[in-house]
Formats: structure tokens, C-alpha cells, sequence
């Protein structure tokens, strides 16, 4: 004799209720306004002049122009920007991940008398505004010989990187057990295995967020890098899509194009480290 499904224990059929209704109507809402701009920046690209002036800049275009992307990656430079983006940001997730991890780890774990005091004076950093700093780097950058490099974009990165990250990256140090060090340390691991073996790995959640916000900060940064960059050749993406407009012409579909490229690695870096992203929060609030 078979039994329903519905009716087996354990199983029940979901109810829609009013509530339910609005919640999922109301989250549809919001995926509709994230993901829109996306979609007409996608739409936008394929478009010329004419056809966005015409009144067309919000639809669907009626020759989609593949042509933009390559004016723009050719004669537009953009590929020459995008690469030099790809440096500066990369050697400042890098760096500025193995400092972050490190420093965080000796203020939160190891027994010193400066620990609360060291992490007092690297959080003030979170209190220093951006623009504060243009002029005084500036001039020490300007003194150094630094100027118009990558290192002038890529130190202050890392320092402006490393407040944030530090206050992250403690707090998830706090909360591995002590146990599981002190076990480590019976078995004669040192504290360096110790640390990149065992703990690392325990806080990677931690680690994926921070390299995402440092990611997104020097990816989208334009204020430095359209001070301390005068080359060409050295011009990160954002600066570079922003002299497109004097450069084209004003032709709107390739610098469209160009803010497509420069989108695509931030959501590519999001879907790598989404999962990794969540954990951090949902961990976070736990731990909370």
C-alpha cells in the first residue's frame, strides 16, 4: 500500500502565507534594482552615440556594436590600465593580507604589554580621513622620488588596508580555542607551523573578507591614483575610463565598454570568495 508523500511523517506542505508573499516580492524588488544597473551597463556598451541619443539608452540595442570593445582595448588603452590595475592591486592583497595576518595574530594571541595599546594606535588609522592624507603624501612621496610608480599607489593602499583588516582579523583570532594551540605545542609544532597550518586555516572566512574589501578599495581607488600618476603607461583602470571621454571623443558606447571591464573582476572576485564571505558573516554573528 502506498502512502502520500505529503501525508508521510516529518513532511509538511508548505503554506503560503501573506507574509511570506511580501518578503519574496520584496527581496524580487531589491535583486530587480541590484541587478539592473549591471544589465543596462551590459546593454549600454553595444550602443553608439546615435542610438543612446535617439532615446534607445535604456533598452535593448538593435545592432549590438562588438566593435567597442575592441576601440576600446586598442586605441583606448584600456588593456595597458587593466593590467596595471591587476599589479597594484594584486601586490596589495598580497602584502597587506600577510601583514593584517600576522600582526593580528601577535596582538591577539601572544601575551605582551603594548598588545592593547599597539592595537589602539593601528585603529586610529580607521579615524584618519582619505583626503586628509593627499597633500602630506604627496609631499613625502614627492621627497622620496616615488612619485609617478607603482609603489606611490601601492604603500598607501597598504597602509589604509591594514586598520580595517587588523580589527578583523583579531577578532576571529579571539575566538579560536586556546586548546587547540597548546595541543599543537605538546606536539612539538612551532609557532610558525603552528600559525600557517593550523590557525590560518581556521580563519580563512576572515581572511576572504578582508582581501575583498582591500580588493574593492584599491580596485575602485581614483583620488590617489589620479594624483600620483601622470604616465600613461602607468594610469590604473579608473583613471584611465576617466580620460576615455577626452580621448573618444565623448563616444559613449566604448567608455561603456570600458566600465564593463573594469566591473567584470570585482564580480568575478565575488563569486570566488562569496562562499568564504558568508561564513565570515554568519560567524560574525554567532560569535557576536
Amino acid at each position: 500500500m502506498k502512502t502520500d508523500p505529503d501525508r508521510r511523517p516529518g513532511r509538511r506542505k508548505k503554506k503560503i502565507t501573506a507574509s511570506s508573499v511580501v518578503l519574496y516580492l520584496f527581496l524580487g524588488i531589491v535583486t530587480v534594482m541590484q541587478v539592473y544597473p549591471l544589465i543596462w551597463l551590459f546593454l549600454f556598451s553595444f550602443k553608439d552615440n546615435n542610438e543612446i541619443y535617439s532615446g534607445n539608452a535604456m533598452g535593448i540595442p538593435t545592432v549590438w556594436r562588438v566593435s567597442n570593445y575592441t576601440e576600446v582595448l586598442t586605441s583606448g588603452n584600456v588593456s595597458i590600465f587593466l593590467l596595471n590595475s591587476i599589479i597594484v592591486t594584486g601586490i596589495t592583497i598580497l602584502v597587506s593580507t600577510i601583514l593584517i595576518t600576522t600582526s593580528a595574530y601577535a596582538i591577539s594571541r601572544m601575551q605582551w604589554k603594548l598588545s592593547k595599546a599597539f592595537l589602539t594606535y593601528i585603529l586610529l588609522g580607521m579615524m584618519v580621513p582619505l583626503h586628509a592624507t593627499l597633500l602630506p603624501l604627496f609631499v613625502v612621496l614627492k621627497n622620496l622620488g616615488l612619485l609617478n610608480s607603482y609603489l606611490s599607489l601601492i604603500l598607501p593602499y597598504i597602509a589604509f588596508a591594514l586598520p580595517m583588516g587588523v580589527f578583523i582579523m583579531a577578532g576571529f583570532y579571539r575566538n579560536v580555542p586556546r586548546e587547540i594551540e597548546e595541543s599543537a605545542c605538546l606536539d612539538g609544532c612551532s609557532i610558525y607551523r603552528m600559525f600557517y597550518s593550523i590557525v590560518l586555516p581556521l580563519v580563512r572566512p576572515a581572511i576572504a573578507t578582508v582581501a575583498i574589501f582591500t580588493f574593492l578599495s584599491s580596485w575602485n581607488e581614483l583620488m590617489f591614483a589620479n594624483t600620483f600618476l601622470s604616465d600613461d603607461n602607468l594610469k590604473t583602470l579608473t583613471v584611465g575610463i576617466m580620460s576615455l571621454s577626452g580621448q573618444q571623443g565623448t563616444h559613449w558606447g566604448p567608455i561603456g565598454a570600458g566600465l564593463v571591464i573594469a566591473t567584470v573582476p570585482t564580480l568575478i572576485i565575488y563569486f570566488l570568495f562569496s562562499d568564504q564571505l558568508q561564513k565570515s558573516v554568519i560567524a560574525g554573528a554567532v560569535k557576536g
